[in-house]
């Protein structure tokens, strides 16, 4: 059976980590280049940084701070945030990224997930989904979960594995930062319906939150970021937990 994995996210702003609730209200976590040799070294299976605000000048620094991380880790990592077209992967991957996620730039032009995992392969292409319960309804957002579209979750995700996606990023926006747990009848039915891994994001508060969706969720890999960056929960102790719960983890 494939191990689970445990991942550290860090949101990056200007050059920063940052955490917030509901998307909003942000405050300092940290350096993201020690925070990323810490998490290598503290048992995180990958890490994944996303440029938040993703202006021009961001992406700079993203490049520059993608080529420190790299430096400093021997865990993959994934690096996402105003990336729209091949030539902004291979320079991420130049750089030392071993994957990219795509948000908002997919949904504007689905044909980029095509062109990616053509160009680099799908294992290599994580879209990430940042959708919200509205009505009893999935809907994906865009824009750092400002702006509602008209597509439906679970139809979003079966649309990008056919274009060549290699994993999906499920964020719950309704659960994120709330310390309330995840998603799990939602990330079941996507591991359900998708033969690609699911990535749990949103809501880890405790440890059983993270046994949960490993269990309910179905999930692949559970990401976390304010548990994490503030120490609430350390990793090694976590997947402790989750191996004597017979969820297998690499330790």
């Amino acid at each position: 059976m494939l191990t689970k994995r445990i991942i550290p996210c860090l949101d990056i702003k200007n050059g920063r980590t940052v955490k917030g609730v509901n998307f909003v209200n942000l405050i300092d976590a940290g350096d993201p280049v020690v925070l990323a040799k810490q998490y290598a070294e503290l048992g995180a299976d990958e890490l994944v940084f996303l440029d938040i605000s993703a202006t021009l000048e961001g992406r700079k620094t993203m490049r520059e701070m993608v080529l420190k991380v790299a430096e400093q880790v021997n865990i993959p990592f994934t690096v996402g945030g105003g990336i729209s077209s091949v030539e902004d992967v291979d320079l991420l991957l130049q750089c030392g990224a071993d994957k990219v996620s795509i948000n908002s730039s997919a949904i504007k032009r689905p044909e980029l997930v095509n062109e990616l995992a053509d160009k680099f392969g799908s294992q290599c292409v994580v879209v990430a989904i940042d959708a919200k319960q509205v009505d009893g309804e999935w809907i994906v957002h865009l824009a750092g979960g400002t702006i509602p579209t008209e597509l439906n979750l679970f139809e979003w995700a079966k649309e990008v594995e056919k274009r060549g996606a290699g994993e999906i990023l499920f964020t719950s926006m309704n659960n994120d930062g709330t310390k309330a747990g995840f998603a799990n009848e939602a990330l079941a039915k996507l591991s359900t319906e998708l033969n690609i891994p699911i990535i749990a994001s949103g809501g880890a508060g405790t440890v059983q939150h993270f046994i949960d969706t490993f269990v309910e969720g179905k999930s692949d890999a559970a990401l976390a970021a304010s548990v994490f960056h503030f120490g609430e929960i350390p990793i090694l102790e976590l997947k402790q937990e989750l191996n004597k719960n017979n969820i297998p983890v690499r330790l």
